[in-house]
């Protein structure tokens, strides 16, 4: 049967590069509109897609409108991505099965992926409010004829911020050993309140749960850890600690709230509560609870803190953390299920296990050198999701492998038919303040549809700030972002296994932008990429597709670069070419001048320099592991810089700008600068600012302290 397996997808392989590779006698130049689709919302936006078939000339077009509902004004949305088969390959054959080596004992694929983004549009509405109705109107045109609905129009309300509810039962929890008065109804330990009893011992899972829907625990101060190996059917033993937790220190939460209604686990704001893992691997595992809340909460000393979802097992939907404390763990949060929904993840400080006085990597010929070389995973991703809907923002996240990573699940269940509801789509990462990391600050790995990631702050990013790899169709949106020191891999973006559909759009990035193997459809415009290497090109970049495209950019090249611009397309009168056995066209330019002419991109992009911020220096690239304080620096434009009205309109993205266009990069002259990292308390107590938090693991600061 394995080899009729192997046999099969061979042939399937055969047939799909008949399909892909070949050109066509017939084609179909009118549009057919389908399926409509709208996402799960977020609190900020929304997103759609538009199934469609013919255009195979590529003219139609999408676009958007949107007005509050009651509001009289439509407001220009960005049109929605054109998608057109692109074939995510992973740059490899997929389908061969190699004879095993000592290098590949199993002899296995070198590659998963085998995608076809298929026929349709994608996209979204922006900067939006939370908990509020908008109707939205699309527009499907083709200079050659539309059959079928030309026009759509849905009512569709965002999402509100997650918070406790009134109305339920509230039950106090306190530490072994607490001596002070007590609220009643109160409880010794979480699992006391969580369910109706709990013994440290094989009791441990006789007793059913006691929260419902819309009921609060408040958590009183004081350290919740467990002796886990230690027996203890209910008898006690003076310095022995049993909060229904043996062998494996996990508290194994099954209760479900709902939407309105969570189930709330809250410090009760008498001091800083402490739940210590005891070096065990998962502390909170929520894989069979829907719609569960923490808030105010320190975890520390624990591999997974909240596990959430395992791929193809189960996992949990409605998941909310806030204005917590995290420490000292291999990951603070984790779903690779395809069913979860609606996470919130906001205002928390999760500092990670790597060294926070230097930067180390795992691969690159500049890490070599220095002693620790490669990094030591232990702390891999911050926060790591797959699904629809999730929100994580305004986070501090220091010291990791990643920060906020999208799991990088491989090819959609179902697939080449994926189920819709299965799809990872709509997914928000923004205003995170992200710090040292060996890899990368945010992956949109393993997205399909309306990944946004935008206003982040990322310094100290050792393997590709962001990175796509890959997209399953896009559009994955990236703007508005701040990078800053960038020195390994692709620097500032990595575009790797052959992503599709990326919008790299107004950010500020100090560094290059190599972004390595093959995409497809994507395109740039009104950033900035500021040269911090000695030698290397400030923008490469390797295409299926001659659509994708760059635009009203700013770049500061490296002086000693042999070529500063890369190009690397099919044949310019190829649409696309997904073979990638083939060669594609290599083109190196020593001038901006010399790109824009031969290639077309670069129309209205310009050159530019260090002085046009207020005060930013370039990072040394003979000190590749220092890690540069953000607060040291001021990326505001200054006035009447090359920066200034050099950039397009981008609607809903940088609308309102103060001069006569938009200005270039994340930060626009004359508007109020964003927010990084958590807007409140965290755990109970502010957070230290500036190189302090890059290693807060010490006792809390609380407003006023000496601390």
């Amino acid at each position: 049967m394995k080899n009729v397996n192997r046999t099969s997808r061979v042939l399937l392989a055969v047939a799909l590069q008949v399909i892909l590779f070949a050109q066509p006698s017939w084609s179909q130049t009118t549009t057919g509109s389908g399926e409509f689709i709208v996402e799960p919302p977020t609190l900020l936006s929304l997103g759609f897609e538009w199934k469609i078939s013919g255009d195979d000339n590529r003219n139609a077009k999408a676009e958007a409108l949107y007005r509050r509902k009651g509001e009289q004004q439509w407001q220009k949305g960005l049109p929605l991505l054109r998608m057109q088969h692109e074939w995510v390959n992973g740059g490899a054959d997929q389908f061969s099965f190699v004879p095993p080596t000592p290098s590949n004992p199993n002899g296995v694929a070198p590659n998963p992926w085998h995608f076809d983004t298929g026929n349709m549009f994608a996209g979204s509405i922006l900067n939006l409010e939370p908990d509020t109705e908008y109707e939205c109107r699309f527009t499907l045109s083709d200079a050659d004829g539309v059959t079928g609905p030309a026009e759509k129009t849905v009512t569709v309300r965002t999402r509100k911020e997650p918070q406790p509810a009134a109305g339920g039962h509230t039950y106090h929890v306190y530490p072994i050993g607490w001596d002070g008065p007590r609220q009643e109804p109160a409880f010794t330990g979480l699992g006391n309140a969580y369910f109706y009893g709990q013994r440290h011992s094989d009791h441990q899972n006789v007793f059913p749960p006691r929260v419902v829907a819309g009921d609060t625990i408040l958590v009183h101060a004081g350290l919740y850890i467990a002796d886990r190996f230690h027996y203890m059917y209910g008898v006690p033993h003076p310095g022995f600690l049993a909060l229904n937790t043996p062998i494996d220190g996990t508290y194994y939460l099954t209760a479900s709230g709902t939407p309105d209604k969570p189930i709330v686990i809250k410090g009760a704001g008498d001091g800083e509560v402490i739940f210590d893992g005891d070096g065990n691997h998962n502390l909170f595992n929520l894989m069979a609870a829907n719609y569960n809340y923490f808030e105010g909460i320190t975890v520390r000393n624990t591999d997974v803190a909240f596990l959430l979802g395992l791929k193809s097992i189960a996992g949990a939907s409605g998941f909310t953390l806030k204005k917590s404390r995290i420490y000292d763990i291999g990951r603070a949060v984790q779903t690779e299920w395809s069913g979860s929904k609606d996470f919130y993840i906001a205002d928390n400080v999760i500092i990670g296990r790597h060294d926070p006085v230097k930067m180390m990597s795992w691969t690159g010929a500049i890490w070599t050198k220095f002693p620790g070389f490669p990094e030591l995973l232990l702390s891999e991703e911050g926060v790591k999701v797959y699904g629809q809907g999730h929100v994580v923002a305004f986070n501090y996240i220091a010291n990791w492998h990643d920060a906020i990573d999208i799991a990088t699940y491989g090819e959609p269940d179902g697939s080449p038919n994926p189920i819709q509801d299965r799809l990872p789509v709509s997914i928000d990462f923004y205003n995170n303040d992200m710090y040292n990391m060996g890899d990368n600050c945010i992956e949109s790995d393993g997205g399909a549809h309306n990944i946004r990631v935008f206003r982040n702050r990322c310094v100290n990013s050792a393997q590709g700030a962001l990175s796509a790899q890959p997209m399953l169709g896009g559009p994955v949106y990236f703007y508005q972002n701040l990078v800053y020191n960038a020195p390994g891999g692709g620097g500032v973006l990595k575009y790797a296994d052959t992503p599709a559909g990326v919008l790299t759009y107004q950010n500020t990035f100090i560094g290059e932008a190599n972004m390595g193997g093959a995409s497809s459809n994507v395109h740039h415009l009104n950033n900035l990429f500021l040269g911090a290497q000695a030698s290397a090109a400030i923008f490469s970049l390797s295409t299926y597709t001659n659509y994708s495209t760059s635009d009203y950019n700013g770049f500061r090249p490296n002086p000693k670069a042999a070529a500063s611009f890369v190009w690397n397309s099919p044949p310019f009168d190829v649409k696309a070419d997904y073979d990638y056995k083939k060669k594609l066209t290599a083109r190196r330019y020593k001038s901006l001048e010399e790109y824009r002419k031969d290639t077309g991109q670069e129309t209205h992009s310009i050159l530019v320099d260090y002085n046009i911020f207020e005060n930013v220096k370039m990072p040394d690239e003979s000190d590749p592991q220092h890690l540069y304080n953000p607060e040291d620096y001021d990326f505001r434009l200054k006035a009447g810089s090359a920066a200034i009205d050099a950039g397009a309109v981008l609607p809903s993205i940088n609308d309102g700008f103060t001069g006569r266009a938009p200005d270039l990069g994340a930060l626009e002259l004359g508007k109020p600068l964003p927010h990084y990292g958590p807007r409140t308390e965290v755990a109970g107590a502010l957070p230290p600012s500036g190189a302090a938090l890059r290693s807060w693991t010490g006792p809390l600061r609380h407003p006023g302290s000496s601390q």
